[in-house]
């Protein structure tokens, strides 16, 4: 009777990867939106620029100061 050369799956103790025995994994994608800044965090930096804006002696308005608290905080260049 002739034994059965060990394959090199079955000599490491694994087993045999088949399709039957093969599961696909589903990686999910996670997308994240880059969400803006919050109210709370232009307003901090709203007030940040109204009192740097006083130091220095000028004038503006709370608005003008709100806007560019958020301009600085999104980041964009308008």
């Amino acid at each position: 009777m002739a034994t059965k050369k060990p394959t090199k799956a079955t000599a490491t103790g694994k087993p045999k990867k088949t399709a039957a025995t093969v599961k696909t994994t589903v990686t999910e994608k996670v997308t994240s939106r880059k969400t803006g800044p919050t109210e709370e965090q232009i307003r901090k930096k709203a007030e940040e620029l109204y009192h740097e804006r006083m130091a220095r002696g000028e004038h503006g308005t709370p608005e003008d100061d709100w806007h560019k608290a958020e301009k600085l905080l999104k980041g964009t260049k308008k």
